[in-house]
């Protein structure tokens, strides 16, 4: 497939910076030549940019509607429950669909709660076929963990003050045999075998350390380090997690991470709020990548990462959106704005210039799921882009504006007329075009609802649970 673009700014990632009146020419998913000088029409004024990362997602379309709402993670997590996908490819579909519709070439699906229908090798399977109907670049990382199921902590204290029916349901739901290293290695392995290509990057997942045993994560770093397989994992995402950690691991939860061989350049670490400075230290000097979920942080009452400091300290950042953007969308543009916002610093003083972080936002996304290149748009990288309208950045027209600053200031998916991935049109005008976003929201609403009724006991017993995860929680900061 061959193609030429001209638009009326091309941002390229690179050095060059921002492009006037230029062209991409693509041939069989790769950019041969951005050339300049082009002839626009005034009717095309588009800016063009790289295709932007959602480098933390766990494919879940909706979780306010299952009354997961202003509560921390540690009872969301519980409630998110109700929200267990109905159909693996349509949940994966609708969430992979919003992401490219909004500009993202490439996501992460962390699977920390598969349907449960269907043996988990066909369920990724399932997964895969939705990314590749749609278009878009995935990594895939099977979620795994073995211990702290309800709390981080024995369970029993928590269960001991349920009702005994209800005390009889939680346990059905969430303590279940886990399974040991090897044989969670061989199911990645056998994941990867399946459907590991060019598009999709297969990695291994342990659910974060809190929630996965020393030989588990130990086992992980094993074979990462042997075959160079990628990890991805939540790391000291709630105060809760910080303070399990320094009882746990009194010399350090990182340095642990670093001892065992888990640390490093194949790592990608999602949220890192409750890191400290000696900590982000060692996360740079690895080359491990911090993945921040700014929208998801603030839905949880998690806190604000320290993302400033861990990119002056020479940590490799990437945004996410964790399934909770603002305004629970998948909206990239305006989740990566947030984040830039935010860490941007104080008066005269900033962080970073707005191409520099949307191009090391972009650079390390990239990496983090395995898609190949920098994401720059130059000759012999991919045909990975984004076509944006100006005209509906820069709706009052008054005088020259930079349309970057444009993009930071007023951005959102409303703004995007065009995705291209690998040379492949995969969303036009707004709309994915290789699935019927619509109609498939449509089906997997009717599907939840369908569903609903099958977690009435869980629907009886949340009011006591959650009071007593929460006073667990509680007691344990107090001591």
């Amino acid at each position: 497939m061959t193609g030429i673009l001209s638009a009326t700014n091309i941002f390229t990632g690179t050095d060059r910076g921002l492009v006037p009146q230029a062209s991409i020419h693509h041939a069989d998913g790769l950019i041969t030549s951005v050339s300049t000088g082009a002839s626009i029409s005034p009717q095309t004024n588009h800016l063009v940019i790289p295709t932007l990362v959602n480098a933390h997602d766990h494919a879940r379309p909706s979780m306010t509607s299952f009354g997961a709402s202003n509560m921390p993670l540690e009872s969301w997590i519980v409630r998110s429950a109700f929200g267990t996908p109905p159909d693996p490819y349509l949940a994966a579909a609708v969430s992979l669909a919003r992401s490219a519709r909004a500009g993202c070439g490439g996501a992460m699906i962390h699977y920390t709660r598969p349907s449960g229908k269907m043996p988990i090798l066909d369920e990724s399977i399932a997964i895969a076929k939705a990314a590749s109907d749609i278009g878009i670049r995935l990594a895939f990382a099977l979620a795994v963990r073995d211990q702290n199921p309800i709390v981080y902590g024995d369970s029993a204290e928590v269960l001991v003050a349920l009702p005994e029916e209800d005390r009889s349901t939680i346990q059905d739901m969430f303590i279940r045999p886990s399974p040991t290293p090897s044989e969670y290695l061989d199911r990645v392995e056998a994941i990867h075998a399946a459907i590991a290509g060019p598009m999709i990057d297969v990695q291994f997942g342990p659910a974060g350390v809190q929630w996965c045993s020393r030989q588990l994560l130990e086992a992980i770093a094993e074979r990462s380090a042997a075959t160079g397989r990628r990890v991805h994992m939540h790391l000291l995402e709630t105060i809760y997690q910080r303070q399990w950690a320094d009882r746990a691991f009194p010399g350090g939860v990182v340095r642990f991470l670093k001892d065992i061989g888990l640390l490093s350049n194949r790592l990608t670490l999602a949220h890192c709020i409750h890191a400290r400075p000696d900590e982000l230290d060692m996360i740079a000097e690895s080359g491990a990548t911090i993945v921040t979920n700014f929208s998801s942080n603030l839905h949880l009452h998690s806190g604000l990462a320290p993302i400033a400091d861990a990119h002056r300290r020479g940590c490799p950042i990437a945004v996410g959106i964790d399934g909770v953007a603002l305004d629970e969308d998948d909206d990239a543009i305006r989740e990566m704005r947030l984040v830039q916002m935010a860490h941007d610093g104080l008066g005269f003083d900033r962080t970073w210039s707005r191409p520099e972080f949307l191009a090391l936002a972009i650079r390390n996304g990239r990496k983090s799921i395995g898609a190949p290149g920098p994401g720059t748009l130059a000759a012999g990288e991919a045909a990975d882009f984004v076509i944006l309208d100006i005209g509906q950045l820069d709706r009052d027209a008054i005088m020259p504006v930079d349309p970057l600053d444009m993009l930071f200031a007023r951005g959102n998916t409303s703004c995007i007329r065009d995705v291209v991935v690998n040379g492949r049109i995969i969303s036009r005008d707004g709309k994915p075009t290789g699935v019927d976003l619509e109609a498939m929201e449509v089906e997997l609403r009717g599907l939840y609802r369908k569903n609903v009724p099958q977690f009435k006991a869980f629907e009886r017993a949340w009011a006591p649970f959650e009071s007593a995860v929460s006073h667990w929680f509680r007691q344990q900061g107090c001591c």
